[in-house]
């Protein structure tokens, strides 16, 4: 089976708008580089260009800029944006589960985490709440651990070097120490928090106003290419070789805990990450379910 009866890959045209898409080289943005790469980004009312970014601070300021159209990111992030006053929406998930706890081999358990250092990506990343949780779970505060904001890419190294005692952040690098043998798998994310949002796919209600067609088009393919980056195929592995530098069995372990499909956002699932980022004092007022979800393409195009 190939992805090309999936979409309308077309030649580009002085008409068709361009939608800059930002992006971190995660495993989680897998829909959004099969749309990049089997088609070139070129579509019968729209092309991407896809962004890279070295660290979320850098996409989020292009992002609430203007200087890109939309992104893969971190739905914190993005919540926290719309707080400040910047006009965002998420149209959809960027994936569903996927996120893993990693530890060093000498921690056999969640509870003994108590005074270590553990690192996250950013504050405001699922990957704090989830730490939170599963410390909450445990019985400790968040407080018991001496929590520590590192680039995801300095991980594993950290972790094989002693500095930390573990870590959770976005894929692959929770699989690359588990394949590097310097830390295993604590807790999975749906063990700790079933359907936990993570990333999702932001656009600048700009964008979408002043480009309704192409949006519709566009949150349409990336439906269809989350459904065929969920069956794993030839077609993903390509398109991850394109935007990642990753090997083969560190992504194969990576892809065995992500799905792609259903990737609209529902409101149960995100009243709860709301309230826990207030719970935790992350933010004030985040912004409600009706203010920032923006569910009218997806709903068309499932």
């Amino acid at each position: 089976m190939t992805i090309a009866a999936c979409g309308q890959p077309v030649h580009q045209t002085a008409e068709k708008p361009t939608v800059k898409i930002g992006y971190l080289p995660i495993t989680h943005a897998g829909p959004l580089y099969l749309d990049a790469h089997v088609y070139g980004g070129q579509f019968e009312d729209y092309q991407i260009e896809m962004v890279k970014f070295n660290s979320w601070p850098d996409l989020m300021d292009a992002l609430n800029t203007g200087r890109i159209d939309g992104a893969s990111v971190l739905i914190q992030l993005a919540m926290k944006a719309v707080e400040k006053g910047i006009d965002l929406k998420a149209v959809a998930l960027g994936h569903k589960d996927g996120n893993v706890l990693i530890s060093s081999q000498e921690i056999d358990h969640a509870r003994e985490l108590k005074g270590e250092t553990f690192a996250i990506p950013h504050k405001f990343s699922t990957h704090n709440l989830l730490l939170y949780e599963t410390l909450k779970k445990e019985g400790l505060t968040y407080k018991d651990v001496n929590v520590v904001e590192m680039p995801p890419a300095e991980m594993p190294a950290g972790l094989a070097a002693g500095q930390i005692s573990g870590f959770v952040v976005a894929e692959p690098f929770g699989a690359l120490a588990v394949k590097l043998d310097k830390g295993h798998v604590l807790h999975h994310s749906d063990d700790i928090w079933p359907n936990s949002y993570c990333c999702v796919l932001i656009l600048r209600n700009d964008f979408i106003q002043n480009h309704q067609q192409a949006t519709q088009s566009m949150v349409t393919q990336y439906v269809k290419s989350g459904e065929i980056a969920n069956q794993k195929g030839e077609e993903l592995y390509a398109s991850y070789d394109q935007f990642m530098n990753v090997e083969k069995e560190v992504l194969d372990l990576s892809l065995e805990w992500i799905s792609f499909d259903g990737l609209r956002i529902e409101k149960p699932e995100y009243e709860k990450l709301r309230d826990l980022v207030i719970e935790m004092g992350l933010m004030e007022n985040p912004p409600e379910y009706e203010e920032f979800v923006d569910n009218t393409f997806i709903d068309k195009a499932m």
